[in-house]
């Protein structure tokens, strides 16, 4: 990149203290401002940097590509529920015909009839498989889901977002990323 660059294309990968990142999806990044402030705070150390070099009055300074936190944060042990996870979770297909466009969450047994908003009984849906079942139980119109509902664990949604890789992934943040993945001989 060059030296002069707007630095609002660089962003900085965050690891944590073990540097593996926060999380892999959504992608654990800060802006560069928040990566500078926390240079400047001593919250977090310089792994790698762009080329892109910002300047004050008094200095100047490669923007971060890539900070480790100085202070390991312990990382949940359960997934929170919420819709972007079970999408995470059903890979962003809905469960009923695999459709990725126009999602939605459906009940599989309806709040109607006694389902309950969990893991265990939502799923994604297209808008048109999610409209079709309506308030009726899978049986009924025979539409199932293309997998039982369950409670994902972080592993699992990990495991799922990396096939979600995010559009942009700057060569500095490479070393960091899928550092479990298999290597190729």
């Amino acid at each position: 990149m060059h030296p002069m660059a707007s630095p609002d294309g660089c962003p900085a990968l965050v690891l944590n203290a073990d540097f593996r990142p926060l999380s892999y999806y959504p992608l654990s990044l800060w802006s560069w401002q928040d990566a500078i402030k926390a240079v400047f705070m001593d919250r977090v150390n310089i792994v790698s940097e762009y080329d892109t070099v910002v300047r004050s009055p008094s200095f100047n300074m490669k923007l971060p590509s890539v900070v480790s936190l100085k202070t390991y944060i312990k990382p949940s042990r359960t997934p929170a529920f919420t819709r972007f996870n079970v999408f995470l979770r059903d890979r962003f297909s809905c469960q009923y015909c695999t459709s990725r466009e126009d999602l939605t969450f459906d009940h599989v047994v309806p709040r109607s009839r006694g389902g309950l908003t969990t893991w265990e009984n939502v799923v994604a849906a297209c808008s048109p498989c999610n409209l079709r079942k309506g308030d009726k139980m899978p049986a009924a119109i025979e539409m199932f889901p293309t997998q039982k509902p369950y409670a994902p664990t972080v592993n699992d949604l990990h495991r799922n977002g990396k096939l979600f890789p995010p559009n942009y992934l700057h060569e500095s943040w490479l070393d960091y990323l899928y550092w479990d993945s298999e290597l190729e001989p």
